[in-house]
């Protein structure tokens, strides 16, 4: 290979930094190859080695390089939920609450309805009973306007003006008293021997010996008069002296006596001391039954049959003071009813009373009620 020919093939050295080449060298580099004078260069050309480099920014310095602290971490902007949904719940939830609520109101204001509905039906019957009571004090049905009047205390004990007329009625029982049926001796009283005061011992044996002859009074009296001696003396005994002595004489005055109040009171009292056995208990209710019964006397008769019906089927012979059985009270019950059915135009029903009427016993009306329901109810 020739000179000029590896000359050619030879790289062009670059000048240093600072200097270009003039924009004619390569043309200059192939006439001196050719052995042709070079181009001169015109005094006026710019030069590369002229101009300055363009200044260049540096980098940035990065993070984790030596004396370079690390970057914090870019904080992630947290995504913001759509609130529709508890906007939903909570208006489902104030629905929910506003049911709930309005439910309840209700149901109290019907509660409410119902109890003053109740109150002034009971308020009524009570003044109904009054007024009958009223009258029969003016016919001097004493007995009747007694047990009238006595209902009413019982349901209601502030009625306008029952406690009054309850006085005026048994003062003037008092001052007409009619003889008291006479009643079945239980035990025959023996004359018992005098205690002295401070002989506590005494007291009990006397208490014990009257409940054991069947005198319910003595009994009850003594044992009375010891416990207020001393409380403390043997008050098992003696409980059960008091018990015994006041169940006997509550039933005696219930079955023997036809005093029913009175007897309903000795039981309540025995109730203090024990519980009541089955037949005192008995008595106790069936005592409340009639009562209650005839306070609807002439009133509502059909509510009065079905106080009698309770009476009738287990104590038919059970008396009040007027002397009437509560079989015979029953009977008149139904017949009353009978006749306020009929005067409803519920034909059958009056049968039906008539017909149970007649199972106790015929009368000329329990009769001629009968045969006017066959007419309209065959």
């Amino acid at each position: 290979m020739s000179d000029a020919s590896q000359q050619a093939t030879m790289p062009v050295r670059l000048s240093a930094a600072g200097s270009r080449p003039a924009p004619d060298a390569v043309t200059q580099a192939i006439r001196l190859q050719q052995g042709e004078e070079p181009a001169p260069v015109e005094a006026n050309a710019p030069a590369f080695a002229d101009t300055q480099a363009t200044p260049v920014a540096p980098l940035p310095a990065q993070p984790g390089a030596a004396g370079v602290p690390p970057a914090p971490p870019a904080s992630k902007k947290a995504r913001r939920r759509p609130r529709w949904p508890w906007i939903t719940l909570l208006g489902i939830l104030g629905l929910i609450l506003a049911g709930v609520l309005a439910a309840y109101v209700g149901y109290q204001s019907g509660i409410q309805m119902r109890q003053e509905a109740a109150a002034t039906q009971a308020a009524q019957q009570l003044q109904d009973q009054f007024n009958l009571a009223m009258q029969e004090i003016d016919s001097k049905q004493l007995y009747r306007a007694q047990q009238r009047l006595q209902y009413i205390i019982e349901h209601n004990p502030n009625f306008p003006g029952a406690t009054d007329r309850l006085a005026e009625v048994m003062l003037q029982m008092n001052a007409t008293a009619t003889p008291a049926p006479i009643p079945t001796a239980t035990g025959v009283p023996t004359a018992l021997p005098a205690v002295a005061e401070d002989d506590l011992q005494g007291f009990y044996n006397l208490s014990q010996q009257a409940l054991a002859n069947g005198d319910w009074n003595t009994a009850i009296d003594t044992a009375l008069q010891l416990r207020q001696k001393d409380a403390n003396f043997n008050p098992v005994l003696v409980d059960g002296i008091l018990f015994m002595a006041l169940r006997n004489r509550g039933i005696d005055k219930i079955g023997k006596q036809a005093d029913l109040e009175g007897g309903m009171y000795d039981l309540s009292q025995a109730e203090r001391f024990g519980p009541l056995d089955s037949e005192a208990q008995g008595y106790l209710n069936w005592s409340s039954l009639y009562i209650t019964g005839a306070s609807f006397w002439e009133l509502d008769m059909c509510q009065a049959a079905q106080y009698f019906a309770q009476v009738a089927g287990s104590l038919p012979n059970l008396r009040d003071g007027s002397g009437i059985s509560a079989g015979e009270r029953y009977r008149q019950a139904l017949s009353g009813c009978g006749t306020e059915l009929m005067q409803k135009g519920t034909w059958c029903e009056a049968r039906q009373q008539y017909e149970q009427a007649l199972a106790y016993g015929s009368s000329p009306e329990i009769e001629a009620g009968l045969q006017e329901a066959l007419v309209h109810c065959p």
